[in-house]
């Protein structure tokens, strides 16, 4: 069977979807390129004809194929690659924007909440104290690229109040408006990156079906002042598919 990884427990539909979906991101399929037919996925990977057209469904849901008419299924293209909270920052302070290249979001909401525990021991409160959760979504041409939300030290509301409104923030990100209005600005970044089987949480923020089983990358930054408090905690889920790519120079 074509790419099967080994110990793969995933329903067949999401393991060809999963195949065809690795092969997009990693540039080896490119814009234009066709998929086999229903017919011959099917006896490649040994399934029904109706469990290959449900992971081609899967994938054309996801934005990375359509479906022409007589002609097949065919790559639309190359998903954005999915960028830490701290290139987001850093592409901020250059553009005044969070947006990558072909990127908007949207769904943006906000609120005064209690700290779940894991973000609680991240800002060093006490478990369900007040604080402040931001969320948006990426999107670009293929669909969502990732959710994001910001954890935030509730005192911040009180100086801007703009913190807790459910709308895009303008003048910059949440950190820009920060250093701004209290002069407390970031010093050092704690990034992490991992990776786990979407729960009905991930399922549901990346609006994927409820039985999808896709692995998907988890980003999580901290931003810390120069008295080594958490101005801010942010976690990324990015879509499945979506894959990371940095760029570092080489000193010789």
């Amino acid at each position: 069977m074509p790419g099967q990884p080994r110990a793969d427990n995933r329903p067949p539909y999401a393991r060809i979807a999963g195949h065809y979906r690795d092969l997009i991101g990693s540039g080896e399929l490119s814009a234009g390129d066709l998929l086999p037919s229903i017919r011959v996925l099917a006896d490649e990977w040994k399934v029904s004809s109706a469990t290959a057209d449900r992971a081609m469904k899967l994938l054309r849901d996801e934005k990375l194929v359509q479906g022409i008419p007589g002609v097949g299924t065919e790559v639309i293209g190359r998903p954005v690659s999915l960028s830490s909270g701290s290139e987001r920052h850093d592409r901020s302070v250059k553009t005044h924007s969070s947006w990558g290249d072909g990127e908007k979001s949207s769904g943006h909401t906000a609120g005064v909440v209690p700290a779940p525990e894991d973000v609680a021991t991240v800002l060093g409160i006490a478990a369900d104290d007040d604080v402040i959760r931001r969320s948006r979504v990426y999107r670009d041409g293929h669909g969502i690229v990732s959710h994001s939300t910001s954890w935030i030290p509730s005192e911040f509301a009180r100086v801007l109040p703009e913190l807790v409104q459910s709308e895009r923030l303008k003048g910059g990100l949440s950190l820009d408006l920060i250093a701004q209005a209290t002069g407390r600005q970031v010093v050092k970044r704690i990034d992490e990156e991992t990776a786990r089987i979407a729960t009905e949480r991930d399922l549901e923020l990346l609006e994927l079906e409820d039985d999808t089983v896709a692995a998907i990358l988890v980003l999580t930054a901290q931003f810390l002042d120069a008295d080594g408090q958490v101005l801010e905690y942010g976690v990324d889920l990015g879509a499945p598919g979506r894959t990371r790519r940095t760029t570092s120079e080489v000193v010789q």
